[in-house]
Formats: C-alpha cells, structure tokens, sequence
C-alpha cells in the first residue's frame, strides 16, 4: 500500500474513476482540489517532468478547446502563469507518491510503479461522461464534469 496524493477537479467523473482503480489497487488517497491547491510555478512543475508544455494542459479546458489558448505555442513560463491564473487548465490528475510525482492517467513510471496497468485502447484519461459503459463504473451523482457552484464563481479568466 502506498499513499498517493491525488489532486482533483471536484465532482470530475474521470477522477472519480482514477481514484478508485487506485483504491482498489490497495492504496491510501489523499485527495486535495486541484483548483484551491496553493501552487507555485516551481511546485507545479514537478509534476511534468519531460513532458512538452502542449501535454500540461487539460484538453478540455474551455480556453484550450475555443482555442483561445494554444499550448503548442507557449514555453515553461507563458505556460506556467496561465495555469496558476486558472488551474482549470493544468492536465488532471496530479499525482504525488514515494515513486515521484505525475500528471494525467496515461501510462507513465509512476503508474506503472502503483501497479495500474492500461491496456492498449483502454483510456482512463480524457473524459468519462459515459461512464455507464465505464468497467470502473460511476457512482451516483457524478454525472456532470462542471465545476461545483462555489468553484464556479472563483473560476476567472487567464486574462484578468
């Protein structure tokens, strides 16, 4: 058993899934709000390790699919401050163990180190709105990816 600090979007279907594949692996969570979390630039950036700057950024983040942000052109920096002006966009989860730290629920050392095998096709990632079909399955009220009320009003622009 290992504990793992999972940091979240509360109410997310996707972490909710993740969180508990982990738990049924036998590991203790620590689960934090990603989106109240304290972060600096430098603590941040431990969690992406090699990864480009296009690959920290949530996919689904309303300023990335309008594309009004593009992460491909962004370097650590531009990056950096628009994810501590609106964590809405840093790539979820953020993962934090004995084995180090990650970002996201694809294959990765620190994955692998917990023993969570993802299968060739298998996505654990992107989002589980159709969770029904889910082998993890949802639980009751998990059925919508916003952000809780109180969230929801603290949610600013990246421009403000």
């Amino acid at each position: 058993m290992t504990e793992v600090v999972f940091y979240e979007k509360p109410g997310c279907i996707g972490n909710a899934r993740q969180k508990r594949l982990l738990s049924g692996l036998g590991h203790r969570l620590v689960v934090r709000d990603l989106l109240t979390e304290r972060w600096s630039a430098e603590r941040l950036r431990l969690f992406f390790d090699t990864l480009p700057v296009a690959e920290w950024f949530n996919a689904t983040a309303p300023w990335v699919k309008s594309g009004a942000i593009d992460p491909s052109t962004l370097d650590e920096d531009e990056a950096l401050a628009l994810m501590l002006g609106e964590p809405l966009l840093i790539r979820r989860p953020l993962i934090e163990t004995a084995f180090g730290r990650c970002c996201g629920f694809e294959s990765n050392p620190v994955l692998d180190a917990l023993g969570v095998r993802i299968a060739d096709g298998e996505d654990l990632q992107s989002c589980a709105r159709a969770a029904a079909s889910d082998p993890i399955g949802a639980s009751a009220g998990e059925s919508s990816c916003e952000p809780p009320p109180a969230t929801a009003t603290a949610t600013r622009s990246p421009w403000q």
